[in-house]
């Protein structure tokens, strides 16, 4: 008789999968960290990174993957073929990669339309156009009717580092300045509106795009990035939070900074959410060498999808491991990680 080693979630307190355990907060770490990290343990997975670096024969290489459970499958703005392109080659983008090629992975319900299927290929095939992919591998599956939710999508990717580029949690240092490459919470706000029939004045859209021309244009421009990170599942505070936690540095922003559009505040308002925890999909935060932020952020308002583009904060020597928010009247507040589940399948 096989014998398990006990299991590191406490089974008194969750003995079954909540949704919150894939929201992106405290209970995604803990499931992490307690159960995952420990049993795959290996350099390439340690340093929790938005993809696996590794080198070939010299050539670095990044690779990465995520699946796409979004619900409704179509938004203002993408929908979830978009969404599974440009998710994986923004995960690569982060690592300083320039994405290459993806594999997908269809899981489909019986009785999905067809013409549905129909227009998320189309727009897998488009958004790697735009991105700058290929899909070069794939598979699929048909789930029983009432076994799935229509569609999911897995796609993984590999990309070519480029050259001279070392971005790691452990290259963050006090003094680092913190660029956050456009507005917040475009893409779960989108979700969630048209979920509640919420009519807008301003239609909310998506900001699903992909961020590797600016991550490119940075590094040609000579900025020292030191850290990269998408603000997805979990919004802005738990990536900073992440890469607080994951460098032991200490994290301070200034709320006066953070680019919310009218319509996403209002939103949030009406629905009781904080902007800070809305997933995004077009943007990213930039940690850059000490004096180097202004310029990055300027450099980045030249394109389109950076054209909101901001310093943010900055990393500091005391408090570390934590995220301090300044406020607009002047006083501090911690940012902490998400510890239940503010928007599900949000990605």
């Amino acid at each position: 008789m096989t014998i398990f080693p006990e299991c590191p979630i406490p089974l008194t307190e969750y003995p079954r999968v909540l949704l919150a355990h894939g929201g992106g907060g405290r209970l995604t770490q803990s499931l992490i960290e307690k159960m995952l990290e420990p049993s795959f343990d290996n350099p390439y997975l340690a340093p929790l990174h938005d993809g696996a670096l590794i080198s070939l024969d010299g050539t670095r290489l990044a690779l990465s993957t995520d699946s796409y459970v979004v619900h409704p499958p179509f938004f203002p703005g993408g929908d979830i073929g978009r969404l599974a392109v440009f998710g994986t080659a923004n995960d690569l983008a982060m690592c300083g990669a320039r994405p290459l090629f993806l594999s997908c992975g269809l899981i489909l319900e019986e009785g999905l339309p067809m013409d549905d299927l129909w227009r998320i290929v189309l727009s897998m095939k488009e958004a790697a156009d735009e991105a700058g992919v290929q899909i070069v591998t794939g598979d699929s599956k048909v789930v029983e009717r009432g076994k799935g939710d229509g569609v999911f999508i897995n796609t993984s990717g590999v990309g070519a580092v480029l050259p001279g580029a070392d971005i790691a949690p452990e290259r963050v240092r006090p003094g680092d300045e913190i660029v956050l490459s456009g507005p917040l919470g475009l893409h779960g706000i989108a979700i969630m509106a048209m979920r509640e029939g919420l009519s807008l004045e301003a239609e909310v859209r998506s900001d699903s795009a992909p961020v590797f021309p600016l991550v490119e244009a940075l590094a040609q421009a000579g900025i020292e990035i030191h850290m990269l990170r998408d603000p997805t599942r979990g919004g802005l505070s738990s990536a900073l939070n992440e890469i607080a936690k994951k460098s032991g540095a200490g994290i301070v922003i200034d709320e006066e900074r953070l680019p919310v559009s009218p319509e996403v505040q209002g939103v949030c308002e009406m629905l009781g959410l904080d902007p800070l925890y809305v997933a995004n999909e077009g943007n990213f935060v930039a940690l850059v060498a000490e004096g180097q932020g202004k310029k990055a952020a300027e450099l980045l308002r030249r394109f389109p999808l950076g054209s909101e583009a901001v310093l943010i904060g900055r990393v500091v020597d005391t408090h570390p491991g934590t995220v301090v928010m300044r406020t607009r009247i002047r006083g501090e507040r911690i940012v902490d990680v998400m510890s239940g589940e503010q928007l599900p399948r949000i990605c």
